[in-house]
């Protein structure tokens, strides 16, 4: 198969031809027609998390077909239309038991504890726990969209902070995650606030639904600024982003009892940020990580998606190849594309 491949952090990746993967007997091979470029694939690139061994083939967004199954795959079949959520699970654990698979003891990740999707095919193991049926209504850049970002802001949105029609709702930084956050707080009822520091995406956030919007870098004071909006404080709030001055903001930001949800990612040299903790006492604030979302709670998300409440496809800005992929991964970092970046010619 040809493939992305690295076997030195922070080396520019290679396009070569590797062997094609087999399936377990549990597990199947996806021939990757769509896969999402993320930040999460650049700090995998930069070194960032354990889970890598090199040399290393990254990507973790996806959709395809399935190519081959083995005998153990009772629910699926060559031929199959799927996604798969970027963290899947074991299927025994007691985590997994309580259908919490985005927290499971021995999850795996595509792209971070084994090879990954920037590749003509990935292997999946325990597929009949961890794989999604797609809609044939949905193309395959749209489905592979919604495996980190989309699906991980819906349950950031809808499960962990809980979102109500009519809450004022803060969104730290309009990314993939931000913007897809916004959206979803939007189809709910809920009113978003979208804070970043481009203008371009401020506008873009505005057309998926933020009723109000702060530049960061032109607000001397964002959680002042979001508590005068919203006279009081949000009621629920969300890093995006994952670093130090968006997580503090986020949770200073909220109101009394509100809610604070991480979803962006806190390593390396941010993994230990400041938080004003007199407040959550005093205010009793709520304070969640968001890390996923199990495969069985898709069909929340896709039923929104096919009545057209939700439409993701306005997050993609476009469509690259393999081989564009590279630049487009090690300067994640500086990008300033708006929109998600998907692999769809390989």
């Amino acid at each position: 198969m040809k493939a992305m491949y690295y076997d030195a952090f922070e080396k520019v990746p290679e396009i070569k031809v590797l062997p094609d993967p087999k399936p377990s007997e549990n597990g199947v091979v996806i021939k990757v027609e769509a896969t999402g470029l993320c930040r999460s694939d650049w700090h995998g690139w930069m070194g960032h998390d354990a889970d890598i061994r090199l040399p290393h083939v990254p990507g973790h967004e996806l959709a395809g077909t399935i190519a081959a199954a083995g005998r153990g795959v009772l629910r699926y079949k060559v031929g199959d239309r799927v996604t798969v959520p970027f963290v899947s699970g074991c299927g025994r654990c007691a985590e997994c038991r309580s259908g919490n698979q985005q927290v499971c003891e021995a999850q795996f990740q595509p792209g971070f504890t084994h090879w990954g999707s920037f590749a003509e095919y990935v292997a999946i193991d325990f597929a009949d726990q961890n794989l999604v049926h797609l809609p044939e209504s949905m193309d395959f850049a749209t489905a592979a969209s919604l495996g980190c970002r989309f699906a991980t802001s819906f349950r950031a949105v809808a499960d962990q902070a809980r979102v109500k029609g009519g809450e004022w709702v803060a969104v730290h930084g309009c990314g993939g995650v931000g913007l897809s956050a916004i959206m979803i707080a939007a189809a709910l009822g809920a009113n978003p606030i979208a804070i970043d520091i481009s203008e371009e995406k401020l506008a873009f956030a505005r057309k998926l639904g933020a009723v109000a919007a702060i530049n960061g870098k032109e607000t001397a004071d964002v959680a002042e600024a979001v508590r005068e909006i919203t006279k009081g404080g949000a009621h629920v709030s969300i890093d995006a982003l994952g670093s130090p001055v968006t997580c503090f903001n986020s949770i200073k930001n909220l109101r009394r009892r509100g809610r604070h949800v991480q979803v962006g990612l806190m390593l390396a040299e941010h993994a230990t940020p400041e938080i004003p903790m007199a407040q959550v006492i005093g205010h009793e604030l709520e304070i969640y990580g968001s890390h996923g979302m199990q495969a069985w709670r898709y069909d929340a998300m896709l039923a929104m998606i096919t009545a057209g409440k939700l439409n993701p496809k306005q997050l993609i800005g476009r469509e690259i190849s393999l081989e564009e992929a590279v630049p487009a991964l090690v300067t994640m970092d500086r990008a300033t594309d708006l929109g998600i970046s998907v692999i769809t010619r390989f």
